[in-house]
């Protein structure tokens, strides 16, 4: 009879194994058999969890934008409730440590380049475009006209997206790539909230 919570712990046990060797090899190589080994179980434990490498890529995924939901929410707590600070939580919690270690950022690729074609990857992608532009939006309408609010939240998700996308193939210091990207988009943030027709007459 399993034991309690085992399930859990295999599930989290093979999903950092998959990050870790698509970190390594990429997703083509990452077959079954070489993240059960990296894992350290047999290949009947990965299929009988996730079925096969996509599922495991569904759940790398899933875990992943779990973590950036409570990034983007602890950010939000530890400021004040201001449409500006808020902002910033959000564009912090994107830039947050856990969505930059190295198999993470890989791992992000390769999620996007699959959901492309896999309709239940592309399903995922959906929802969190969705809830990025929404959680901007709904912060934007609070100094501005909804439908310069919505064309606020859209620039400042693009920024978002195009900023990571580069961070993550430059060769610099993630340390550096993280404080250029967040300037990035305050100054952005700022130009949005400077302007005339948030306050028309």
């Amino acid at each position: 009879m399993p034991k309690v919570g085992m399930k859990a712990i295999r599930q989290a046990q093979l999903i950092k194994a998959t990050l870790t060797v698509i970190d390594r090899v990429g997703l083509a190589e990452a077959s079954i058999a070489v993240i059960a080994k990296e894992a350290g179980v047999s290949t009947g434990i990965v299929s009988h969890y996730f079925g096969d490498k996509n599922g495991l890529l569904d759940a790398c995924m899933r875990q992943i934008l779990a973590d950036l939901y409570l990034a983007v929410e602890r950010q939000r707590r530890q400021v004040p409730d201001t449409p500006e600070a808020q902002i910033r939580a959000i564009i912090d919690g994107n830039f947050d440590l856990s969505q930059v270690d190295a198999p993470v950022l890989k791992t992000w690729l390769v999620f996007w380049t699959n959901s492309l074609h896999q309709p239940r990857l592309q399903r995922l992608q959906s929802i969190n475009d969705r809830r990025l532009w929404s959680n901007l939006t709904a912060q934007f309408a609070r100094a501005m006209p909804r439908g310069q609010a919505r064309a606020a939240g859209s620039s400042m998700a693009a920024i978002i997206d195009g900023l990571w996308l580069r961070m993550t193939l430059s060769s610099e210091p993630i340390e550096d790539g993280l404080r250029r990207a967040r300037t990035l988009c305050y100054q952005n943030l700022a130009l949005w909230l400077r302007s005339p027709e948030q306050n028309p007459h």
